[in-house]
């Protein structure tokens, strides 16, 4: 990487932190982001924020979980991309990419995110997906297994399964009401959840949320939330797992209190779901990152990369 660009990066970290306590903004292209954020318009007229580093045989396609953006892969876009091209996104109506009326299904982010790759000639990805994102990259590599080289799965949605009266349960307590009236606590509250340890550097997730209610999107990012958990109840891939053909690499944080759901599923946890998700994908790998919850790339980003790299270098 050229003296220019790490300073660059240097420097769009630096604000990263500064600012992450102090967003006041009233829109979502106020929050701050890495300084090499770029835009590009797809054919269905979807407008796509995505950073683009780096450069190596692979090229990797990061995708973000419920709730977040493509600062959940802050810790981890520079480290991979040292040895390959790493691409995150923000997918359509998450973060700094176009919001509009559109589905918010599974098959919907998914053919958006093949759309992507085409905008930038890629005919062959690995999908790095993490949690929501996960269950997409699943749809993905079934949608285009030709598109699909490699797959790479961190707490992976769509694992777990639920009978009809728990996914009922689970779309009535996701509601836009209930997110527009969160207080300042539960919102930390539900932070925290996603972590085994609290690191300080998270202050910049919950300052984002917290100042993403102020802007004028906040009211159509309460709707989306719930079409999107109404999606991974509705678009199950766990009886279709054996259908992937790409190699796939499965992690989960050893510490993940978000799967399995505790509440529905108190009996089980979260070795028992990762080791049937990888009995289920012919070949897949399996590692348990230790000291890790749900947010493991960010919690333990250099065991999370390392992982990959060695992954990808097999």
């Amino acid at each position: 990487m050229k003296k220019s660009a790490r300073l660059l990066l240097f420097l769009s970290s630096v604000a990263l932190a500064f600012l992450g306590s102090k967003v006041q903004a009233q829109s979502m292209e106020d929050l701050p982001y890495p300084l090499d954020t770029r835009k590009i318009t797809l054919p269905s007229g979807v407008e796509i924020a995505y950073v683009d580093r780096g450069e190596g045989p692979f090229t990797l396609i990061l995708l973000h979980g419920l709730g977040t953006y493509l600062k959940a892969w802050l810790h981890n876009t520079d480290g991979l991309a040292m040895r390959n091209r790493c691409i995150a996104l923000d997918l359509p109506g998450y973060g700094k990419s176009s919001k509009g009326d559109y589905p918010f299904s599974m098959h919907f982010f998914a053919e958006q995110v093949a759309l992507f790759c085409a905008e930038l000639g890629l005919s062959k990805v690995v999908l790095v997906g993490h949690s929501m994102g996960g269950q997409i990259a699943i749809t993905l590599a079934l949608q285009r297994p030709d598109l699909v080289e490699r797959l790479v799965l961190l707490a992976p949605a769509g694992i777990e399964t639920f009978n009809e009266a728990e996914a009922n349960w689970l779309k009535a307590i996701y509601t836009p009401e209930v997110l527009k009236n969160s207080t300042t606590e539960q919102i930390r509250k539900n932070f925290l959840a996603n972590f085994y340890e609290w690191p300080t550097t998270a202050e910049i997730l919950y300052n984002d949320r917290l100042a993403l209610r102020q802007t004028v999107e906040y009211d159509a990012w309460c709707r989306m939330i719930p079409q999107c958990v109404r999606a991974m109840l509705d678009e199950p891939v766990f009886s279709r797992l054996g259908e992937i053909k790409a190699p796939t690499l499965i992690l989960f944080g050893e510490q993940d209190a978000l799967i399995p759901n505790r509440i529905l599923h108190p009996t089980q946890n979260t070795l028992q779901i990762a080791q049937r998700a990888q009995a289920s994908i012919p070949g897949s790998q399996l590692r348990l990152i230790p000291k890790a919850g749900h947010m493991l790339q960010w919690e333990q980003p250099a065991a999370v990369n390392d992982a990959i790299k060695a992954f990808l270098e097999e």
